[in-house]
């Protein structure tokens, strides 16, 4: 029994067939047959393969090579990894319906025929080859190759690849115009514009490489320097738009997927110049296998939704992270007067909670459809959450959706230092005890609100606001063994989370609409005096992340149960501040002895745990991936138990001593 070697199987076809479709379909396939984590391996077996049968070299040279010579190539070009100039919205929609419905395909377009070859489950065996993998390949095809070949290929390479040069340069100097970079950048209007001047450096230079006959050496290194220093203006032009439009002026999608297809075709513009300039043989091999690879991962990647919304939305994202941590920073204690505030803030908000509490009880008594029930609870807790922040309290599970902004932001500013893990096991301190300040505020404030009413409700009408089936079923909810308790905590943290990403989202909208000067110039508002409005107009607009944030968060805790409701689902939520309130009236209402309060009171610093830490690792891990940094959790811990040790003291109240030191190496 012959064994055959599944190389020649996968090469056979090519001495009938040696056509380019045919030839990359071979490599492909071969490349493709087994793990992914095998690719590697198969690509130099393939260039071992070719260098010891020099036909079957030159049949795949000829068929590669020689199709490369007469293809179309500047369409993949100017297309393959670079955003679509329609924008995000008909982005997404268009990659939805050819994923549903294929389009026709040309196989003389470059774009097309990679399409046919490469589908989306191929990215994890096309991220594994090293660029050295295909240098070999592609070093044993050109010595397998007559040099007319080559000459005729290189030129044709290059004509496309200026071409495709000109044609992104016109593109960046239509971008100019767009009215979001226009609004995020007024220079613009005022200035000589470096994306107009790429394009006439871009021009210039492919005239001068078309000129028939030598070019002058002198002459053709001036067009690329002039051509490389429009490049440098052009992408510091760019990293302006992303910080003013991450920044203080907020950013849409729009504005997102505009500046990322930005920044796209210039980083595409300076690969093509290194593959036009002449000489430089070294550089040029490895810059044109990198954009080998650049089209083949986003071949792979052409019909992904999840690919181009996060790239598209990076920077908006971005933007409401950042406005998140800079309200973030407020809620961070980091020394012993401000964590007295954030205790005092804390226990205010404690007192209204448990009116809204008592208030939430009351309304369930009623008796009401689920719906209106629904309603009513909704509006109890927005209206509620609203109150507090206009009165300046704190509410303790608001924290982790901000703090992890800038604990977020404190990591990309470290992340290249030597104490990174020390500096962040620092400030994880610093969060963790403002966030248990916070909620030892709210629990003992909402505690101490619920024996006041409780027992002005005994002096005045005789008696205690909870019934003894609404007592039972308080205990009972905050049981994690008799109920849910914990799996509605973690809903609760997910809305947390939630209400910090609309917090963020309507803050950057403010910035993005300039709020506050449309609220100035307002015709329904012109019969307040100037200074009035004018501080109206400042103060909505500082809160208008805030104030959306917590009405919506009370409807998202609202409307949980009615959810559930409707779904046949149980579905509810537990919050630490209510939690705490419900205990106290139902305590209070009719004391069964401290054993039974004080469990009660650790079952509420449970739901307290989860509330806390679900919506604070959701929080950062969003934060975190819109900043593009990590974090090593090992290291992260291990900093943590340096600084326990060091100082124990400080994971519960900020000492005069430890905040000097912190202070001290932290470089504060």
């Amino acid at each position: 029994m012959t064994v055959t070697d599944p190389l020649d199987e996968a090469l056979a076809s090519l001495s009938e067939d040696n056509r380019l479709e045919s030839c990359l379909d071979a490599l492909f396939g071969w490349l493709r047959a087994g793990s992914p984590d095998g690719a590697a391996q198969r690509l130099d077996r393939l260039s071992a393969y070719l260098e010891a049968d020099s036909d079957q070299a030159r049949r795949l040279a000829q068929g590669i090579l020689g199709g490369l010579a007469r293809l179309e190539v500047y369409p993949a070009l100017v297309r393959l990894g670079i955003l679509s100039r329609e924008g995000l919205l008909r982005d997404v929609t268009t990659r939805l319906y050819d994923r549903l419905n294929p389009p026709p395909l040309d196989r003389d377009d470059s774009r097309d025929l990679l399409a046919r070859l490469i589908t989306r489950h191929d990215k994890a065996w096309i991220e594994t080859l090293p660029a050295s993998g295909w240098l070999r390949l592609l070093r044993v095809l050109l010595a397998a190759q007559d040099e007319e070949l080559s000459q005729a290929l290189r030129t044709h390479l290059e004509e496309e690849c200026l071409y495709a040069l000109e044609m992104l340069a016109i593109w960046v100097a239509a971008e100019e115009l767009d009215p979001e970079l226009m609004r995020i950048d007024e220079r613009l209007t005022r200035i000589d514009s470096p994306f107009i001047a790429l394009q006439r450096e871009a021009h210039a230079f492919v005239e001068l490489r078309n000129m028939p006959g030598e070019v002058d050496p002198e002459q053709e290194r001036a067009a690329i320097d002039h051509l490389r220093v429009m490049l440098d203006q052009c992408q510091e032009q760019v990293a302006r738009f992303r910080r003013r439009g991450a920044g203080s002026l907020g950013s849409s999608a729009h504005t997102s997927h505009l500046i990322e297809r930005l920044e796209d075709t210039l980083g595409r513009i300076a690969t093509l110049v290194v593959l036009t300039q002449p000489g430089h043989g070294v550089t040029v091999t490895r810059t044109a296998l990198r954009l080998w690879q650049e089209l083949l991962l986003a071949t792979a990647e052409k019909d992904s939704i999840r690919a181009v919304w996060k790239k598209s939305t990076r920077m908006v994202s971005r933007s409401i992270t950042q406005n998140k941590s800079d309200h973030g920073e407020r809620y961070i204690s980091r020394d012993l007067s401000s964590h007295l505030r954030l205790v005092a803030t804390a226990a205010g908000a404690g007192v209204i909670i448990a009116m809204m509490a008592l208030i939430k009880i009351t309304i369930e008594s009623w008796g009401l459809s689920p719906l209106l029930q629904a309603l009513l609870v909704s509006l109890n807790y927005g209206l509620g959450f609203v109150l507090v922040h206009l009165l300046h309290f704190t509410i303790a599970t608001k924290q982790p959706a901000m703090t992890a902004a800038s604990f977020a932001a404190e990591v990309e500013r470290n992340r290249r230092g030597r104490s990174v893990s020390r500096k962040l096991a620092r400030l994880l301190l610093e969060v963790n005890r403002s966030q248990w300040a916070a909620v030892w505020g709210n629990v003992c404030a909402a505690l101490l609100t619920a024996l006041a009413i409780t027992w002005l409700a005994l002096a005045v009408l005789g008696t205690p606001p909870l019934d003894a089936e609404q007592i039972a079923y308080q205990l009972r909810a905050i049981s994690p063994v008799q109920s849910l308790a914990l799996l509605y905590a973690a809903i609760a943290g997910v809305w947390l989370f939630c209400s910090g990403i609309i917090a963020g989202f309507f803050d950057n909208r403010a910035d993005h609409v300039q709020l506050e000067r449309r609220l100035v110039g307002h015709p329904a508002l012109q019969r307040i005096p100037r200074h009035r409005r004018e501080r109206l107009a400042h103060y909505l607009h500082e809160n208008y992340g805030a104030l959306a944030g917590n009405f919506l968060f009370g409807v998202l805790l609202g409307m949980t149960g009615y959810v559930g409701y409707l779904l046949g689902l149980p579905l509810d939520i537990r919050h630490v501040a209510f939690s705490s309130a419900n205990l106290g009236f139902a305590s209070f209402s009719d004391f069964q002895g401290w054993p039974t309060f004080l469990l009660g009171l650790l079952f509420v610093m449970l739901i307290g745990f989860v509330n806390l830490w679900v919506s604070f690792a959701l929080a950062l891990m969003v934060a975190l991936r819109s900043r593009g940094c990590r974090i090593e959790p090992g290291i992260l811990l291990a900093g943590v138990k340096d600084e326990f040790f060091r100082n124990p003291l400080r994971f519960f109240i900020p000492t005069v001593l430890s905040s000097r030191k912190s202070g001290a190496g932290d470089g504060r």
